[in-house]
């Protein structure tokens, strides 16, 4: 579950006080709206971080040798062209946008959207949300992203062209054209 933080009559957030914000509250995971709302993540329970880890882990299994790109866990914070901050369970970034980054920027919050993203949603994730967040990455450049559900055992696909398509309980997700020859498997997930 989050709690968001409507901050705005505060004045908005800079980049340089939302890193000090960050930094000075390490026991602490947060997100920002494009809109300047302080989104407080709470930690998720056993199952769903051994869901998010399996998912993560099946992206870099992928592309461990980062050949094509770099994968990134659910603590790495991304800055959306729209100005949020948002951090996906599981990322990945192809090879020549990752390589593009100055060294400072692989220092700190990554200055683009990711390639390809998932969220896995957590029994105590209300759905709408999850999925404005889902089409908030789209409009931000991200060109794949899949919202996982395990208690419904459905997966939303978000596709850069708009379409969303939702598969009842599927036995593999393909990466597509976005992550060639990747194949994610639902079996330890549903």
């Amino acid at each position: 579950m989050a709690i968001a933080l409507d901050l705005k009559p505060l004045g908005r957030w800079t980049d340089e006080t939302f890193v000090a914000l960050c930094r000075a509250n390490p026991e602490f995971n947060f997100e920002l709206t494009a809109t300047g709302e302080l989104i407080i993540v709470s930690p998720v329970g056993a199952s769903s971080g051994r869901n998010e880890f399996r998912v993560a882990g099946q992206l870099w299994d992928w592309d461990r040798d980062e050949v094509k790109g770099a994968a990134f866990s659910s603590q790495t914070m991304f800055c959306l062209s729209n100005g949020a901050k948002r951090m996906p369970d599981a990322a990945w970034i192809r090879r020549e946008r990752w390589e593009a980054l100055e060294l400072k920027q692989l220092d700190g919050f990554v200055p683009i959207s990711p390639y390809f993203a998932i969220e896995v949603r957590s029994p105590s994730d209300e759905l709408q949300p999850l999925q404005e967040k889902m089409r908030e990455y789209i409009d931000c450049g991200v060109q794949l992203a899949w919202l996982i559900d395990p208690q419904t055992r459905r997966v939303e696909i978000y596709r850069a062209n708009g379409t969303v398509e939702i598969l009842d309980e599927p036995e593999q997700i393909s990466g597509e054209n976005v992550l060639p020859e990747f194949l994610f498997s639902t079996a330890r997930i549903f």
